[in-house]
């Protein structure tokens, strides 16, 4: 109309268009272009498939069995261990290991193994907490747990030096471990060396049980009074004991000498255990300075690593008690 051509800024310019002149800028380009390729399930913390390779990486194992996609690690000696179910709870809380938390499931239907648990976590001041089932399944990770379940601190290692100590009463005596993976064998073991007089056991760091709460009830107690040393390298370690003034006598059923006609049981002694599949490692083998057998009828193959040095210690401690 005449009136609005005439009104400021209502004369369009020469050359002009109505609409946008450039376009949108760019932004839809910007918009359409790629992030890169879309990451794994494993790897996006919000799908359920993360949180169960978090769980496999804690537990070993993922929900309902599968492995993590990403590669396994190195077993943690130092970790914390859940026991679960109403009679492991019972006879760990007996067998007076360390715990610091007891979870009870709320409602939970008591009888005499809750009692008990109850009673002595009471006595020896333990926080029980009442936890939801869910919490519990998820704390246990999904094991049976039958509304009971007990937090074991992690085990206090020493350090092999430690057991190298010039001021320590008697004729020093410690045992190490090659290959032991029953936590059992290592319980039992740690017994007879309280038993026996002993100062100590050594574990490796790979490729052996550590002290796990199944390992301190079989030792029924003796893990309390007897310092169980973690090496970083067992070959090095006994190379340190040999330094030091020990002999190490290394057990195995093709030994060159039978025990009861060893001549070092008066000396600084390491006896070294192996493994009753494989025996001793290549290495550990060669440090010794002795390969010891047990004699024994020849319709047994072989003896349980804890029986055979159980009876390595006795005779070692018969014929000092003796000389």
């Amino acid at each position: 109309m005449a009136g609005n051509s005439r009104r400021r800024g209502a004369i369009r310019k020469a050359g002009s268009k109505k609409g946008a002149v450039v376009g949108s800028g760019g932004q839809r380009r910007r918009g359409l272009e790629g992030k890169g390729p879309t990451p794994k399930a494993a790897e996006r913390p919000n799908h359920k498939a993360y949180k169960a390779a978090r769980r496999a990486d804690k537990a070993g194992d993922g929900a309902g069995g599968q492995r993590s996609s990403r590669p396994p690690q190195r077993r943690n000696k130092q970790s914390s261990e859940v026991i679960a179910g109403r009679n492991s709870v019972v006879e760990a809380l007996r067998s007076d290991i360390p715990a610091t938390t007891m979870y009870v499931a709320g409602r939970i239907d008591s009888d005499d193994r809750v009692r008990e648990a109850l009673k002595i976590a009471a006595d020896r001041a333990i926080p029980i907490l009442e936890t939801p089932r869910g919490e519990l399944d998820r704390l246990t990770d999904g094991a049976v747990h039958q509304g009971l379940a007990l937090q074991v601190p992690p085990y206090e290692y020493a350090h092999p030096s430690d057991l190298i100590d010039p001021e320590t009463p008697g004729i020093p005596l410690v045992v190490a471990l090659d290959g032991i993976t029953d936590p059992r064998n290592l319980g039992a073991i740690v017994r007879s060396v309280a038993a026996f007089g002993g100062h100590g056991v050594v574990v490796p760091e790979r490729r052996s049980v550590g002290m796990t709460a199944s390992a301190w009830k079989t030792s029924a107690g003796a893990a309390a009074r007897v310092p169980v040393a973690l090496a970083g390298n067992l070959t090095r370690a006994l190379e340190d004991f040999r330094k030091a003034g020990f002999f190490v006598l290394g057990l195995d059923m093709d030994g060159d000498v039978s025990l009861p006609e060893i001549t070092l049981a008066s000396e600084p002694l390491v006896i070294v255990v192996g493994s009753e599949g494989k025996g001793l490692s290549r290495l550990v083998g060669e440090t010794c300075d002795q390969i010891v057998s047990v004699p024994m009828s020849s319709a047994v193959e072989s003896l349980n690593a804890g029986i055979a040095a159980s009876v390595t210690l006795y005779e070692i401690s018969r014929q000092r008690a003796r000389a």
